[in-house]
């Protein structure tokens, strides 16, 4: 009779007439494939042992009918059970050996055999590295000491994209092994963590352990050279591996499709277009396809290359049902970066969250997506995020996803500036935090510490590869510094350069922000009559060339205010749209846009160019409470210059002039040769009839740029306030010939010649031109 130990293992009695011989037997064919069976007195015993005869045999077909029986017999026999498995997998029947493996832990969840059995199962298909997974964890359980299957077990995480659980694996198990067959899917996983470093090492003992660079593996250790700036290095692997014969179908795909992401990264775009262009249409390519043309649209700026990515990952999305959350996550992010998409994004952000609930990751995803959707304020934002992250994660890969998705915030949140700079310190690998640290410096004034970030970018590897953006946030220092004429030399370089896309939209800006300092402002809107031909769908232009207008007086503040409503009217602009504030701010104050003010400072609270507005609003009915709300700005944020002049400007409203003086010479205390503080507080000694300290401030201001309108145009002014019209008509009159002569035009010296031979020039001037904002 069968005596069934713990375990359920069978042992054969001696008098059985097969006995040993076919335990023997079973041991010799499937050697540690099977268990150790003694002796068994049952029939059911001795068919079980005519089964693994069978088996020795090569008569797989016959076996699986032998254990079918069986198993219809008893279908609670482990014995025959595992037998079946064993047999499935033999006749290359895997669905069949994976689902009577299962049987065989239902029955018996101890099983060993079963559970490695289900580890290595795990690997044939997507749908089945869960069930891999699993079952390795219930193994380590009874044998935590087990090399292969925390290996193994690694390699599934590894392959569902859930890289923080694999690495974690693979540190336990990396200083034990040299084993090449562990080492290269330990290489893999750390590369498409975006741990490249790591990656290169383990690709390097890999090597010399006698593993070939071959394949999918050719594949991550291009990737891990190329992230790491060994672009031709890349190069050359793949094409040689591309060359060589042997390769399935499949892999021909994902080999084109690394290659092709390669050449985009090398800004070789043409080769890349031509290498993956078989791969259209075709829907075993679409996965392959979408990744290499997101590459394209990355690295050349082409927006519609990520379209059709995106139209592509949406087509994968909705035809593979058992995708791993890694491609998931992937999809989540290159869906995120267009405006249609994000909620898809979203949606694909939330699933996973339910999978992953601890995944951090996903937490500030789905804050900024839901930002990015306008279903949530900038303040809200900045508050979650703090909330969520008052410290990094223990675990780097998740650091590494974070420092990702903050890079790709456009434009960076200003507010979240220490969780930039401690990501940054804490391991992140994303090289373009820097730029937007760069940028975020920028936004603040803080032109030396920005320039220092952007130099830490430009000395990565992929900084060294984007020149272009880099010269594009250069050109917006030189400005900012006043060295306008630099600033337009870059930006003109760049519009040379560039005939489409984003740089090229950008650089169009920046020029319309030199001219509009510069007072030249027809050419500036001519500069966004252009933006908005070449894209009439667009809704930021018309409201930016609206501010300009307006400015111009080309406009009248009716109209300005009409082109106002009008972009309010459209949905999700609140929070998206800078044009939109700039044509808000560009308007004068007025109480009934009170409200409009603090709905626009809820998406962006940290505008100067809004809180000088709404506090000029307040200041009309409570001056002390606006001088008071404006100290506390920079009292909040003692190192942006914006504050200073936010405060000064309200201070001369309310005719706090000690305070407002005091707020221009604190810029000029960290910056000297600030032209906006010199042009203001020279704008605050004009209005206090200090005339003289006034022309020495407009001289400095001339003195580093000659061409600087608001200066010259004061200068007239102060000679005209004094007594001296004719004076200042002639030094109108040479502006204005010096701008046609460079073909340039500008009707508010027109309309100022007129009002000083009008006799109706204020002590102010037509509009205050040093107003900063």
């Amino acid at each position: 009779m069968i005596n069934r130990a713990r375990g359920h293992q069978i042992r054969f009695c001696r008098q059985a007439s097969t006995g040993l011989a076919i335990a023997g037997l079973i041991v010799a064919m499937v050697g540690t494939e099977l268990p150790v069976y003694a002796q068994a007195v049952s029939a059911q015993a001795a068919s079980i042992g005519a089964g693994y005869t069978q088996l020795s045999e090569g008569r797989v077909e016959g076996a699986i009918a032998t254990f079918q029986r069986l198993v219809q017999q008893n279908p609670n026999s482990v014995e025959a059970q595992l037998g079946l498995a064993i047999a499935y997998r033999r006749a290359g029947r895997e669905a069949d050996a994976l689902r009577t493996y299962q049987q065989v832990i239902a029955l018996e969840p101890t099983n060993r055999l079963a559970l490695n059995t289900l580890g290595l199962l795990g690997e044939f298909r997507p749908e089945w590295q869960p069930i891999g997974i699993q079952a390795l964890t219930q193994l380590l359980q009874l044998e935590s000491n087990s090399l292969e299957a925390k290996a193994q077990r690694a390699k599934l995480y590894y392959y569902q994209g859930q890289f923080s659980a694999a690495l974690a694996d693979y540190a336990q198990v990396l200083p034990r092994t040299s084993d090449p067959t562990i080492l290269g899917p330990a290489a893999e996983a750390h590369t498409f963590s975006g741990d490249y470093a790591a990656g290169l090492a383990l690709f390097e003992r890999y090597r010399a352990a006698g593993g070939a660079i071959q394949g999918d593996r050719a594949i991550a250790y291009a990737q891990a050279l190329r992230e790491s700036g060994q672009l031709p290095q890349a190069t050359q692997l793949l094409e040689q591996e591309l060359r060589r014969s042997g390769h399935s179908d499949t892999q021909q795909i994902r080999l084109r499709g690394a290659l092709a992401s390669t050449y985009a990264a090398n800004r070789q775009f043409q080769p890349a277009l031509e290498l993956i262009q078989p791969l259209r249409g075709r829907p075993d390519s679409r996965l392959t396809l979408a990744r290499a043309l997101n590459a394209l649209g990355d690295y050349g700026q082409q927006a519609g290359y990520n379209q059709e990515s995106a139209s592509l990952y949406r087509q994968v999305l909705a035809t593979s049902p058992n995708l791993s959350p890694g491609v998931r996550r992937e999809a989540s992010f290159a869906l995120g970066n267009l405006p249609e998409h994000r909620p898809l994004a979203l949606q694909l952000v939330e699933q996973l969250a339910q999978v992953q609930p601890g995944d951090a990751s996903l937490t500030l995803q789905r804050q900024l997506l839901s930002y990015q959707l306008g279903q949530t304020s900038q303040a809200n934002l900045v508050q979650q995020v703090r909330a969520a992250f008052p410290q990094l994660p223990a675990d780097p890969v998740q650091v590494r996803y974070l420092g990702q998705l903050l890079s790709r915030q456009t434009p960076p949140v200003t507010d979240l500036l220490p969780l930039y700079q401690s990501l940054i310190n804490g391991g992140a690998t994303e090289p373009f935090l820097h730029f937007r640290v760069a940028q975020i410096f920028a936004q603040q004034g803080r032109l030396a510490e920005a320039r220092a970030a952007l130099t830490t970018y430009a000395s990565t590897a992929a900084g060294s590869r984007d020149l272009e953006t880099t010269q594009l946030l250069l050109a917006d220092l030189e400005r900012r510094e006043g060295n306008l004429a630099q600033s337009a030399q870059r930006y003109q370089s760049l519009l040379n350069t560039f005939q489409a896309g984003p740089l090229r939209t950008g650089a169009m800006q920046g020029l319309a922000a030199v001219y509009q300092t510069q007072g030249q402002l027809p050419q500036a809107i001519a500069l966004y009559d252009s933006l908005i031909a070449a894209n009439p769908q667009a809704i930021a232009y018309p409201l930016g060339r609206a501010a300009l207008a307006y400015q111009a007086g080309l406009i009248s503040e009716a109209q300005a205010t009409a082109l106002l409503s009008q972009g309010m009217q459209q949905p999700g602009v609140m929070a998206a749209l800078p044009e939109l504030t700039s044509l808000a701010a560009a308007l004068p104050p007025a109480a009934e846009r009170a409200e409009l003010y603090q709905t626009l400072l809820a998406s962006d609270p940290g505008n100067p160019q809004l809180q000088l507005r709404s506090l000029q609003v307040l200041a009309a009915t409570n001056p002390t409470q606006a001088q008071a709300q404006a100290a506390a700005l920079v009292a909040a944020n003692p190192a942006i210059l914006d504050w200073y002049f936010v405060q000064g400007e309200i201070a001369q409203q309310t005719r706090a002039y000690d305070t407002a003086r005091q707020s221009y010479q604190a810029v000029l205390q960290r910056q000297p040769n600030q032209q906006d503080a010199l042009l203001a507080l020279a704008g605050l000694e004009f209005e206090l009839g200090n005339y003289r300290q006034a022309d020495q401030l407009y001289q400095q201001t001339l003195a580093m740029n000659s061409q600087n309108a608001t200066a010259r145009t004061a200068l007239a002014a102060l000679n005209a306030v004094q007594g001296k019209p004719l004076a200042a008509i002639q030094q109108l009159q040479n502006w204005q010939q010096e701008q046609m002569a460079l073909g340039q035009a500008n009707p508010q010296v027109t309309r100022q010649i007129e009002q000083i031979q009008g006799g109706l020039l204020m002590q102010r001037g037509i509009q205050p031109p040093w107003e900063r904002f």
